[in-house]
Parts: C-alpha cells; sequence; structure tokens
C-alpha cells in the first residue's frame, strides 16, 4: 500500500517548505502548486521521491504529476502544510507570473474538485439516453424522471458548485458563495422573467435590471465571486470579531446578490454565450481544421498543463446548448495514445518497455488517465511523440469533418463512450473517428518502435 504521508513529506522537503506554497489543488493526475520561490524547488529530487511520476513547472504553477492516487496525497499533503507555523495559505499572495498563468491556475483551482461530479453525471446521462433508446426506460416514467434529475442536478446547480470552490480558490467564504449561487436559482427570482426568458426586465430599488436565467451557467458566479472576495477581505479585516458573524454575511448577501442581477450577471451570461457562439462557429466553418488542431494539440496542451483553459468552454457549451464539439476531439487524443502504445507493446522486445506500454493502454481506456503514458513514455521519445500527435490530428479531424458531438464533459475512455449517444450516426462516426486515431496511432506506434527500444 502506498505510503501518501510520506510522499507529500518529500515533496515539500524539496519545494521550499510549507512557507514557500501560496496555494495548492489538485486535478485528476496532479498536485497543482503555486510557490513563492520556485528557485527554491528542486526538481530532480521531487522527482525522485517515490509515488511522483514527473515535475512540471509550466503555466505559473508548480505541477507534480502523481497520477489517480493524487487526492490521497494532496489530503496530506494539505494536512501538512496547514499544520505548519503557516497556518492558512495566503490566497491574494501570488509568485509573480503573467496575467494569463495566473488565469490558468485560478481555472484548474475552480474546477478540478468538480471532476468527479460532471464526469460521473456525463457518463449517467448517456447510458439512459441509450436506455431510452432501447426501450428499456419509457421517457415519461417516474423511473426516467429520477434518474435525468441525478443526472443534470450537477448542471443545473453548476452556479452554487462553482461559487463554493471559487470561493476557496479567491479567499471568500465558501458558505456565503455558495448562498450567492443559490440566490441566482431561487424559484421566485427565476419567476420574475415570466415566459419571457434571458432579457426580460425587472428593477431593483428603481434601478433597472436585465433578468437572466443562470442555471448551468460557468462565467457569470465565477466573476462575482471574484468581486465578492475583495470585498469579504475587506469586510474580515475592518469588521470586530464580536459582529462578524451577523455583519459579514449581511452586508455580503446585500451587496453582492443585487451587484451580481444587475451588473455582473448579464455581462457573465453574454460573455459566455459569445465565447461559445465563436467556438462553435469556427468548428461549423472548418471542423476539419479545428480537428487536426485540438486533435493533434491536445497532448501538447495536456503536457504543460494548460488544457484547463479550454475545459470550461466545453462545460458552458454542455450546460448551454447540450452538447459539445471540442470533448470529442479531446478524445482523439486519447485513443491515439492507446493506440501508440498497443504498437509499442507489440513492436517492442524489453519486457519493462511492453509491460508499461501495456499498462498505459489499459489505464487510458479505464480511466482516460493519458498523463503517465505521456510522460513515461512518449515524451521521451520524439518519434512516439509525433506519432501520436498525428494520430489524433488524423481522427480529430474525422471527428470534426463529421460534426461529432457529445452530450456530456468527459474524459476520453472505453467507459465514457456512452456520451456520443445522441443520434445514431454521431455513435457510428465517433467510433470511425477514435478508430482511425487508435489504428494509425498502433501503425506509426510500431513503425517508430525499434525491437531493441527499453524502457528509460
Amino acid at each position: 500500500m502506498a505510503d501518501y504521508k510520506a510522499t507529500a513529506q518529500g515533496i515539500l522537503a524539496h519545494i521550499g517548505g510549507a512557507e514557500n506554497v501560496v496555494n495548492m489543488s489538485h486535478c485528476a493526475t496532479r498536485l497543482r502548486l503555486n510557490l513563492r520561490d520556485a528557485s527554491l524547488a528542486d526538481d530532480e529530487a521531487v522527482q525522485n521521491v517515490e509515488g511522483v511520476v514527473n515535475v512540471i513547472n509550466k503555466a505559473g504553477q508548480y505541477q507534480i504529476l502523481i497520477g489517480t492516487e493524487v487526492p490521497h496525497v494532496y489530503d496530506e499533503f494539505e494536512t501538512l502544510v496547514k499544520g505548519s507555523e503557516k497556518s492558512d495559505l495566503d490566497e491574494s499572495d501570488s509568485q509573480g507570473g503573467s496575467v494569463i498563468s495566473k488565469v490558468f491556475a485560478a481555472i484548474s483551482g475552480i474546477f478540478a474538485p468538480l471532476l468527479p461530479a460532471l464526469a460521473g453525471s456525463g457518463i449517467l446521462r448517456g447510458l439512459l439516453i441509450l436506455s431510452v433508446q432501447l426501450g428499456l426506460i419509457a421517457e415519461n416514467s417516474g423511473t426516467y424522471t429520477i434518474l435525468y434529475a441525478a443526472s443534470m442536478a450537477v448542471f443545473y446547480f453548476l452556479p452554487v458548485l462553482l461559487a463554493f470552490s471559487s470561493a476557496r480558490r479567491f479567499g471568500a467564504s465558501p458558505y456565503i458563495s455558495a448562498l450567492i449561487g443559490a440566490a441566482l436559482l431561487h424559484p421566485d427570482f427565476i419567476a420574475l422573467m415570466g415566459d419571457t426568458g434571458n432579457g426580460a426586465m425587472s428593477s431593483f430599488f428603481g434601478i433597472p435590471v436585465v433578468l437572466m436565467n443562470y442555471n448551468s451557467t460557468v462565467v457569470p458566479i465565477i466573476l462575482a465571486i471574484w468581486a465578492y472576495s475583495y470585498l469579504y477581505k475587506w469586510l474580515d479585516k475592518h469588521i470586530p470579531e464580536t459582529l462578524k458573524l451577523v455583519l459579514v454575511p449581511l452586508i455580503s448577501l446585500a451587496i453582492m446578490v443585487p451587484l451580481t442581477v444587475i451588473v455582473i450577471g448579464p455581462i457573465g451570461v453574454y460573455s459566455g454565450e459569445w465565447i461559445a457562439r465563436i467556438v462553435n462557429y469556427l468548428i461549423e466553418r472548418s471542423g476539419l481544421l479545428t480537428g487536426v488542431l485540438i486533435g493533434g494539440g491536445w497532448s501538447v496542451l495536456v503536457s504543460f498543463g494548460i488544457h484547463w483553459a479550454v475545459n470550461p468552454i466545453m462545460i458552458n457549451n454542455i450546460s448551454q446548448v447540450g452538447y459539445d464539439y471540442i470533448c470529442p476531439l479531446t478524445f482523439a487524443c486519447n485513443f491515439a495514445v492507446i493506440g501508440t502504445a498497443f504498437g509499442v507493446w507489440l513492436k517492442a522486445k524489453d519486457k519493462n518497455l511492453k509491460n508499461f506500454a501495456m499498462t498505459g493502454v489499459v489505464t487510458i481506456a479505464l480511466s482516460a488517465i493519458i498523463e503517465p503514458t505521456l510522460f513515461g513514455m512518449l515524451v521521451k521519445n520524439k518519434k512516439l511523440f509525433l506519432a501520436q500527435i498525428i494520430a489524433g490530428a488524423v481522427g480529430g479531424a474525422y471527428l470534426g469533418l463529421m460534426k461529432v458531438v457529445t452530450n456530456a464533459f468527459v474524459f476520453g475512455s472505453v467507459t465514457t463512450f456512452p456520451a456520443f449517444i445522441e443520434s445514431s450516426a454521431n455513435v457510428i462516426n465517433g467510433i470511425i473517428g477514435l478508430g482511425i486515431a487508435t489504428l494509425v496511432g498502433a501503425v506509426l506506434g510500431f513503425i517508430f518502435t525499434d525491437r531493441e527500444d527499453k524502457l528509460a
């Protein structure tokens, strides 16, 4: 059994200690840290810690690749950091990265905790659609309604969940932030729109209010909690301790809910809609080129840890229009890695390399986690890295050309394939596109592997 505490202690010892940690979060496979002084971190020593696969210092974050066991390491790491003399993290501090790197870091910190809920809900929704199409569940039955509610709750209440995780990232009260998000979904507030929908008008003490439907939205609540974090820190600093219990939540709700519905919310809704429209327009105009770029380039984004900048666009598309064109292209990348690893397994003679390649095939097929294979084998061999890029680009080109979509935000694997269940043509083209990516990857992986190659 892995010693997660020892791994956490080893990492902390080689990154400058707890006092050098400004912020910490984790995604599906990586411990993501913001360090005050990145020069204090010894990359080689960290990488030699048992349980660590690789170290990537990109996009304003010190990223430590661990694998699917990262939540356990994170729990131990958080205890060590917050249990030290440095009792809490200064969320407002920064290690001096660029604005773009800080945005990437914030996005990963906000969305990473929601990944299990999003992925599980997406798969359940796909299976429910399949069950209806096969006649196993009637669409007007209680069974369907209960399972539909279970699969869609994460999207409907996304503002509440994002408010909570955004607050933890920006240094505001998570529970008051969740209330701000919940106020936007209150039935009485939604009822103000009547049958008019977005754009209906109301007023707040004479101030015009453009009403919006905030369920399933992403951008408005993140902007609102970012703004609220400044108000919360000011209140926490200036209100006497004996009055904080009442005055901080009172003033927070009284100011932030009206401010959100009057100013921040409409800006967020319209900006989110325009981002989705622009992305979908580009795909509609040139699905082939988009498929090549994303299918082939996704592994490059993953290797730098900046793919999180694209994930919110996919989530926003699915929550707003019910489908997304980008997500299938990320599947092409994952299946290209599967194919390339399989080609290596077929060609290589070294037992360790063969075992590592097949472990990658199985791991990605079941869990969609490509980082161990990517960093452990492909990045170290430029020909194999190029092989999976080409395979992903070819598979992505077909998926983009055929306008294949997914109806849920999931990571690409065999187990998440139900997300393609939108129509029979969509499923068939999805299978063909991913089959192409896998086959091309396997052929190129076989060609670019020497029989005498060994696991580095």
